[in-house]
């Protein structure tokens, strides 16, 4: 959905582009209140995904190749994730 703004904004493209990716944004905002857990672990869940796959977009789309920078950062993204979604509390179930 971002994607989609950018290029309407960015890049002169059709608005309806633009309004797709506002769509697209929003049914991004629904889709979390089907998970089962608390708030803040899905967005920084969704936030580490979100993070990974802009390094691989960059990559495979975009033709960035992500730096030495780029990998540590994703993989300190990646066990912030497992460490906020996972890491057993006193007295919750996952």
């Amino acid at each position: 959905g971002g994607y989609l703004v950018w290029l309407w904004l960015r890049n002169d493209f059709s608005w309806t582009l633009g309004a797709l990716g506002g769509f697209v944004l929003f049914l991004y905002g629904i889709v979390p209140t089907f998970q089962k857990t608390h708030f803040h672990r899905v967005y920084a869940a969704y936030g580490g995904v979100f993070i990974v796959m802009s390094v691989f977009w960059g990559w495979l789309i975009d033709g960035i190749m992500p730096d030495n920078y780029d990998v540590i950062g994703t993989i300190v993204a990646v066990i912030g994730i497992l460490i906020i979604f996972y890491y057993p509390r006193k007295g919750e179930k996952i």
